[in-house]
């Protein structure tokens, strides 16, 4: 295929991957807002939160979880229908990897219960973790997209 058929494909990416941070963001924000809620009110225990927090936070994780997995399918699609083939930058790479730590920090939020602490703090960890590659990631896609442009 050649490369003006593609175009509209690199814009699908381009706005999945802003709204991607943007969603990152939000889930940050009322992930501290439950942090400091819990905090103040002596461990509270996460059902009893206001169901709009919680379902805000929900909705935007699954919001982050589609939209990676909607950059995974165009990047793979994209580039094998571009080249002909993977790997040819950095950007695969960084791309995996990032599926992979928004899948696990969706498991992992799914599994914090009272009898289980732990899970909420690899759920933090891998949500800071998350922040890196977010920023490598959007760095070698810059790279990308540059070639791509005319």
């Amino acid at each position: 295929m050649d490369l003006p058929s593609f175009l509209w494909l690199w814009r699908i990416a381009a706005w999945s991957m802003g709204l991607s941070i943007l969603a990152y963001l939000i889930l940050a924000v009322t992930g501290f807002w439950i942090f400091r809620t819990r905090t103040f009110q002596q461990q509270q225990p996460i059902n009893q939160f206001p169901l709009s927090l919680r379902s805000l936070h929900f909705i935007f994780g699954i919001c982050m979880v589609s939209l990676v997995l909607l950059l995974l399918a165009i990047g793979i699609v994209g580039t094998y229908g571009h080249y002909g083939s993977l790997g040819h930058s950095p950007h695969l790479l960084a791309g995996l990897i990032t599926v992979l730590l928004v899948m696990f920090s969706a498991v992992s939020a799914l599994q914090i219960r009272p009898e289980k602490p732990w899970f909420r703090r690899i759920h933090v960890t891998t949500n800071v973790m998350l922040f890196f590659m977010l920023v490598w990631v959007s760095l070698t896609g810059w790279s990308v997209v540059q070639k791509y442009l005319p």
